[in-house]
């Protein structure tokens, strides 16, 4: 994707198809499945939740809180998942098309996904933090943080920078670039597997249901090995209730406090929920920003996608 010969640097027209495609697919595929989502942040924020199957959590929240507590915030997570995944989707295809290599290999593509989520990171954290707060509004502690006071990405940017500081837009940010070789690794496994099977049909386009398919190998392969990893991430973002660590507490502390006071399984605590959800979003996700790109390419422009 994007080796074009009418690549004109990072800024063309094709990498931005492929931005809009990334993102439109990412707010499909997680607008699909948000109730996974809020499953996988209840039972990694509350200490005293019973880590259940995802079914029998999803049954104890409507019975409990009603069926509107699984949509709770989709509205600041989908935006900030479509600037997310636009930043993300167009620089790497950007400096793909950048270094210009004839064969894509597995080593350049993890090289320009973690370039690709290290710029992304740095530019849409603030957006996160404050989504994880919404979304998780009137769970434990939430409410000290007086969180009824803003509805938006805006007011709640806007908030935090205000009464807690613009460091505190950027909470969960080295736990958040460790975490870039997740899509990195999702990334390079994708375009891998893809290259093999594309190759193996001669050229010739695989059938939708093979797009999904690699996507959730992809996806289950970065989330089983950074799992540990983005739990630590979500209770920085929300702020952690641990009485025996400071506020300021980091990355290591907490980590080392979870496995110190739960084990190895406090590391996984919800990580059923989490593979399901992102492994069925980011395969429908891929499934849907293929199709994108391909009724741009071969409709609107009346050529191939360029690869």
């Amino acid at each position: 994707m994007g080796d074009g010969a009418d690549s004109k640097g990072i800024f063309n027209y094709e990498t931005l198809v492929h931005a809009l495609s990334g993102a439109a697919g990412s707010v499909v595929a997680m607008a699909t499945f948000f109730p996974l989502d809020t499953v996988r942040s209840r039972l990694q924020l509350e200490e005293t939740r019973e880590s259940k199957n995802t079914l029998a959590t999803i049954r104890d929240l409507i019975a409990k809180e009603g069926p509107c507590t699984l949509y709770r915030g989709i509205v600041p997570v989908l935006q900030s998942l479509c600037a997310s995944n636009f930043v993300y989707f167009y620089t790497f295809h950007g400096l793909k098309t950048l270094r210009k290599k004839p064969n894509q290999t597995a080593k350049n593509d993890l090289l320009v996904a973690s370039i690709a989520g290290i710029i992304n990171v740095l530019t849409t954290t603030p957006l996160w933090v404050v989504n994880t707060r919404l979304k998780m509004r009137g769970v434990g502690h939430s409410q000290e943080r007086n969180n009824n006071e803003y509805n938006t990405l805006y007011g709640g940017l806007v908030h935090i920078g205000k009464y807690e500081g613009l460091g505190k837009l950027w909470a969960g940010t080295l736990p958040s670039l460790m975490l870039v070789i997740n899509p990195a690794i999702q990334f390079m496994t994708y375009e891998a597997i893809k290259r093999k099977v594309i190759a193996s049909l001669n050229g010739s386009q695989p059938p939708a249901w093979i797009f999904f398919a690699i996507g959730a190998a992809a996806k289950t392969i970065a989330t089983a090995l950074t799992y540990p990893l983005q739990l630590v991430q979500t209770k920085l973002r929300h702020g952690h209730k641990y009485a025996n660590l400071p506020p300021n507490a980091g990355a290591l502390q907490i980590l080392f406090y979870i496995l110190k006071t739960q084990g190895a399984a406090g590391l996984y605590k919800g990580m059923e929920a989490k593979l399901l959800q992102t492994v069925l979003t980011a395969a429908l996700m891929f499934l849907a920003y293929e199709k994108i790109v391909r009724f741009v390419f071969r409709i609107l422009l009346h050529r191939p996608v360029l690869r």
